[in-house]
């Protein structure tokens, strides 16, 4: 084989390995880069009363007891007297302490140690506000208002055996029923009610979270007494609240139907009645009230005290004159509101004392007495001169609230307790 022949094939058998040779390598992956992966912890809220803190700490609740007061309370918490009297001082003008109601409830904070060291000690006297006394980085007090929203409401019913059951069946509060009474004092004989009457009311209740806390006002009513339709319109003017009827007449008299709100009349005005403690019959010119030992009794009118004392028989009493014409006397009182004393003016409605059994009675209850021109006269039939009808300045305003409570009232379908009990039934 000649020398080209043995170049010729090592040329071709280079370029058969060339390509092969010329191959690239393939390159070596990155290292992986390892992150560590921190976990999240749940953010744990802490527990909290009255807006304070308590996971660490014991919270105790106790009902105030007779005779009991702030010292006496905390120095049970391992709380120096010095500092229960500098909590004292800086209590002043905010709550006076000397008024921790027996009954009411109180709550007090304090350390896990061995002598139970306070931290707070809160006083809530009613549902919309409480009273927090904080012992720790530095002695104070506040108050703190609980939000209070106010719902309007409307309920109806027709009425089976009385106001009160038929009220209370359809959702109405006892103070909401004593409201009715009072606005419908005039109109409605609650004496005769009959079965069948019925009512309406649009009204307003105040509450603090899922609990009811008080009644607002009451916007309307409707009743039905007799065969015969009342309605009642809220108008506000400067502040007062006044209620008339659907021509613009006040509901109102110029003295309140009754000084109290009481269970039931346990004797009439009469020219001879048998006394129950005397044994033997004489007149009786006044009208008693069976009520509740403490029940508020209320002035009947604007007025001065011209007697406000105790006598052996009347026991506690209060005698007012509210006009030339009209003077009332109010007797067997537990005892007389404070500040009521002969000068002394008087507004419709304010307390002027409570009910009790003073003097010559033999059971707790209010004797109401009615002069009219110098002579006793029966305040339940006595005829008496009605509160001025809406001023001619205020009719467009009036119209127009009375136009919306009407038009509220008329939509409500009255519900009987039959309505209620039905539909109660038919619930899953």
């Amino acid at each position: 084989m000649s020398f080209n022949t043995y170049l010729l094939l090592i040329l071709l058998m280079g370029s058969m390995l060339l390509p092969s040779c010329l191959e690239t390598q393939p390159a070596e992956a990155p290292p992986v880069q390892m992150h560590t992966v921190e976990q999240v912890q749940p953010v744990v809220e802490p527990t909290l009363l009255y807006g304070l803190p308590i996971d660490s700490f014991t919270v105790v609740n106790k009902k105030i007891r007779w005779n009991q007061t702030l010292s006496t309370i905390l120095s049970k918490y391992n709380v120096s007297g010095e500092a229960i009297f500098e909590l004292a001082q800086k209590a002043r003008g905010i709550f006076d302490v000397r008024k921790l109601k027996a009954g009411k409830y109180y709550t007090i904070i304090h350390e896990r140690d061995k002598e139970k060291t306070a931290r707070q000690f809160i006083f809530e006297p009613d549902p919309t506000e409480y009273f927090v006394f904080n012992l720790v980085d530095s002695i104070h007090v506040r108050k703190v208002k609980k939000e209070v929203q106010t719902v309007e409401r409307e309920i109806s019913a027709k009425i089976n055996s009385s106001l009160y059951l038929a009220a209370l069946d359809a959702g109405a509060s006892p103070a909401l029923v004593s409201r009715l009474v009072d606005i419908f004092a005039w109109q409605v004989d609650f004496f005769r009610i009959q079965k069948g009457d019925e009512f309406k009311v649009i009204y307003e209740e105040q509450t603090v979270g899922e609990e009811v806390v008080g009644l607002g006002r009451v916007k309307g009513g409707y009743f039905k007494h007799m065969d015969k339709t009342y309605y009642a319109i809220l108008y506000e003017k400067g502040g007062k609240e006044y209620y008339f009827d659907e021509n613009g007449n006040s509901m109102r008299r110029t003295f309140l139907r009754a000084p109290l709100n009481y269970r039931r009349i346990s004797s009439r005005f009469s020219p001879r009645r048998y006394h129950p403690v005397l044994k033997r019959y004489k007149a009786h010119l006044g009208t008693d009230y069976a009520a509740p030992i403490g029940t508020p009794i209320r002035t009947v009118g604007d007025g001065v005290v011209l007697e406000a004392k105790y006598g052996k028989y009347n026991g506690n009493y209060v005698k007012i004159r509210h006009n030339a014409n009209y003077t009332t006397q109010y007797l067997h009182m537990q005892k007389i509101a404070g500040g009521i004393r002969p000068g002394k003016k008087v507004k419709q409605g304010q307390t002027i004392g409570f009910v009790g059994k003073t003097g010559l009675a033999n059971g707790p209850h209010l004797c109401f007495r009615f002069w009219k021109n110098g002579r006793q006269v029966n305040a339940l039939s006595v005829d008496l001169p009605p509160s001025d009808p809406i001023a001619q300045s205020e009719l467009t305003p009036f119209l127009h609230t009375k136009n919306v409570v009407l038009h509220k009232l008329d939509l409500m379908q009255i519900k009987s307790r039959e309505t209620v009990l039905a539909n109660v039934g038919s619930q899953p």
